[in-house]
Parts: structure tokens; sequence; C-alpha cells
């Protein structure tokens, strides 16, 4: 069969795939999923949203975009906590439809099945023509056709690369590097190289192994799934036992005519038919090649499909499960904690401290002072004309070392006074709230003690 492993011809002992084309309902499907994400990927860097690239990762500077919110070092349990909720969505996702994110949303698998392969069957031609030109030798034809691929896979590669790092630099920044000499961005540009390289080994070399061996997602789906997963499988108590075709069907039990091209069109390699595989990635390849050989010989469609255990053995209806329902219930109390915590989350924000080695200090006219610091952080892409205040009105400040403009994404450093009157102290130790006041309107708040010997 054209799908097994077959050892390169080139030797070295790499075991190569060479899977069927796949066509079918499903696939189509795929493919438009596959356009959408693709679209995503490659344009949230390059899009501006309130003066801010859409989507930035920059762990260096450690400064990170969403849509127009900008998070800061300080906002880390916010990015800490929308991971675990990303995790919690995944798991949720494969108790209860198995590894399809693997066959329909992974860049792994998008990249690979979408783009580097379909270059491949455009190049080269199909399963046997792959296996063909692999096998003769080098010859102008094969010389062409390689050159013309692995040309178009580094293209493809760069591309990917320039992408992945404008997420984690920046559009602008990666931008100075393609315009600007080399010799000003030699980090830049190595940076480029390596990746480019990376990307090109993965999709041209690695391939499938990322899915089966490197990625730790499959080995889990053994944790994850239950008999009520609904998951790519072979209704084994329809299709045994299989045999081949014959032209008055009279040798057929099973609905399964052991033709092959469910493993024919698996970009891992395996028989869907020996039951759930780690390696299965559920893209549903095998189910439209399966479909097709059904409506050809007169049999219901599905005898590969999406199904659980339950199903397949003793005919139970999907159900989800207790597991399924637990998952769901956490993640969806983490999304409307996470929510709360980010409508909540102040543009500015002000810590302050008592100046460290200091008491309260008696003035002249009898008045009590404090003396504190004030970090304000601006998380925002623009420039704040501010004024800080204490909450209580009767309090004054004087300030040592102030400052009225906090600039974008930056920080200011204020030193100052808190003076109480002696009658408005009731107590050694009080609570003291103060304001930071931009556009006549409170855009943060910050809170800590004032001592003073109650008269």
């Amino acid at each position: 069969m054209p799908q097994k492993n077959k050892t390169d011809q080139q030797g070295k002992g790499r075991n190569f795939l060479y899977p069927k084309k796949p066509s079918g309902k499903l696939y189509t499907y795929r493919k438009w999923v596959s356009y959408v994400l693709l679209l995503c990927l490659f344009s949230f860097p390059f899009l501006q949203f309130k003066g801010e690239q859409l989507v930035l990762l920059n762990f260096i500077t450690r400064k990170f975009v969403f849509f127009g919110l900008i998070f800061t070092p300080q906002d880390f349990y916010l990015f800490a906590f929308a991971m675990l909720i990303f995790i919690l969505f995944v798991i949720c996702f494969t108790v209860v439809l198995g590894r399809l994110w693997c066959g329909w949303a992974c860049p792994q698998t998008i990249f690979m099945e979408m783009v580097f392969r379909r270059i491949e069957y455009w190049v080269e031609g199909d399963a046997i023509r792959q296996k063909k030109l692999d096998a003769q030798a080098w010859n102008a034809e094969k010389v062409f056709k390689k050159s013309v691929k692995h040309l178009l896979f580094l293209l493809i590669s760069f591309a990917i690369a320039n992408t992945f790092l404008a997420y984690l630099i920046g559009s602008n920044v990666l931008y100075k590097i393609i315009t600007e000499p080399v010799s000003a961005h030699i980090s830049g540009f190595i940076s480029i190289c390596l990746f480019t390289a990376i990307f090109y080994i993965v999709f041209a070399y690695v391939r499938e192994i990322v899915c089966t061996v490197i990625c730790p997602y499959g080995r889990l789906q053994g944790v994850l799934l239950d008999n009520q997963s609904l998951i790519v499988a072979y209704d084994e108590t329809r299709g045994e036992p299989r045999g081949k075709l014959l032209k008055d069907n009279s040798n057929l039990k099973g609905d399964c005519v052991d033709c092959s091209l469910c493993v024919q069109v698996c970009p891992t390699g395996i028989d869907i038919r020996k039951g759930t595989q780690l390696e299965c990635i559920n893209c549903t390849a095998c189910i439209d090649a399966c479909d097709e050989v059904m409506i050809k010989i007169n049999k219901p469609k599905r005898l590969i499909g999406f199904y659980n255990s339950d199903f397949i053995k003793t005919r139970t209806p999907f159900k989800a499960g207790l597991k399924a329902y637990g998952y769901a219930a956490v993640l969806f109390v983490a999304v409307i904690l996470f929510s709360s915590l980010i409508y909540n989350r102040q543009n500015v924000e002000t810590t302050v401290l008592r100046a460290s080695g200091t008491l309260y200090q008696t003035r002249a006219d009898g008045s009590i002072s404090n003396l504190y610091n004030a970090e304000l952080i601006n998380k925002t892409n623009r420039d704040i004309s501010f004024s800080f205040k204490s909450a209580n009105k009767t309090d004054s400040i004087l300030f040592i070392q102030s400052e009225t403009l906090l600039p974008k994404e930056g920080t200011v450093q204020l030193t100052f006074f808190l003076i109480r009157k002696p009658g408005q102290i009731k107590s050694y130790k009080t609570e003291v709230a103060f304001e930071v006041v931009a556009d006549k309107k409170t855009i943060s708040t910050a809170a800590t003690s004032f001592f003073a010997n109650p008269n």
C-alpha cells in the first residue's frame, strides 16, 4: 500500500510517509477553517488597534498586548491566569471531542497538511508519484521538482519565521531589521535565519513526528478521554468481519471492504480500524475516504465517524459524562473570574509606601506628617496628565519630588509628605487613601497607613 512507511531512498534510515491526497466534505470544511486561522495568524501582528499591535507577546521587554489591552509585568498574574484558562479549555474540549484540536486548529497540522503537504502534491504529485520520484535516480526531472519544492518550503518557512518574530518583538522592530543594514541588527538577522531553519526542518523533515513523538498532548488522551468522549473511530460492530468486495457483494458480512483507503490518507500512518491510538490527530481524512467507498457500494456512510466507545459497543447514544460537566463548570468559573479581573483592571497602577526608616514628624504648627514614596505605572500607549491627591480633603500634600505627566507605558516616582491636622488623628495607626485624577476622573487609587500619636 502506497501510504505505508518506506525507507528514504537517499539513506540515513529516515522513514517517510506518503499519505494519499485527501478529499471530501470534511476536508473542504477543514480547508476553510485553516484559511481563516492562517489569515488570523499572519495578520494579527501587522494590524493596529488603539495604536497598538493587535497581538504582541514580547517576553524581552515584558510587554503583552491583546486586542488593545496592554499587560505589563505587574499584570503577569493575569497572563498566567489566561494560560490556565486556555489549558482548561483544551482539556474540556478533549474530554468531549477528543483530539479534534490537533486535526483542525493546531498550527503544526494546519501548516503541514494545508500548506506544505499541498505544495508537495502540486509539485511532485500524489503519493504514488512521490514514491516513484524518491525511488528513481537523480535526473533533470527529480532535480527540478525537488529544487522547486524545497525552495518554496524555505520561502514559506521564512514567512513563518518573520511572522513569529513579529509576535515576539513587534512588527515595527521587524520592519527595521528587514529594511536597515544587517550590521545594525545582527541578533535580529540571526534570529530570522535560525527560526527559518527550524521551521524548514520541522515541515520538510520532522513532519508527523512532532505529533506522534514530540508533542505531549497526544499522550494526555489516555488520561482525558473516557467512554463518552467523541473521537474519530471505526464502527467495528458494523464493519467486521471485513472482506474484499465482489461484484454481487455476496462475500460481505461486514461493511468494511478492506480497501485500506483510510490508512492511505492518514497523515500519521495509522490504521484507525485497530482502535484509538495516540497518533490519531482526528483530522477526519479517513472519514471522507471511507464515506466515498460506502457511497459506491450503496452502504450507509460513517462506517468511520465521530463515535464514543459506548456507542460502538452497546449503541448507547452520546451523552456528556460527569467529567465533562466538571471541567466545563471549572472553566466557566475561571472565565467569569478572569473577566471580572480584566474589567476591574486599572490603566494606571499606583503603589504608595512609607519611606523606610522614618516615623511621623511633628511640624511647627502642630500638624503631623508622614513621608511617602509613590510609583505610578502607565499601562496605556498615551501620555496622561494627572494630579495626585489624598482622598481625605482635610489632608494636604507637600511634594519633595513631583510629576504631573505620566508617559505612555512609563513610570513616575513621587516623594511627598502627607500632612494631617491633630484634630483628625484618632488613633496611632489609621488608613489613608490616595487618588490619581486625570480629565476630572479618578483613574487609580492606592491605600497605605498613617502613623501619629493621637492627642
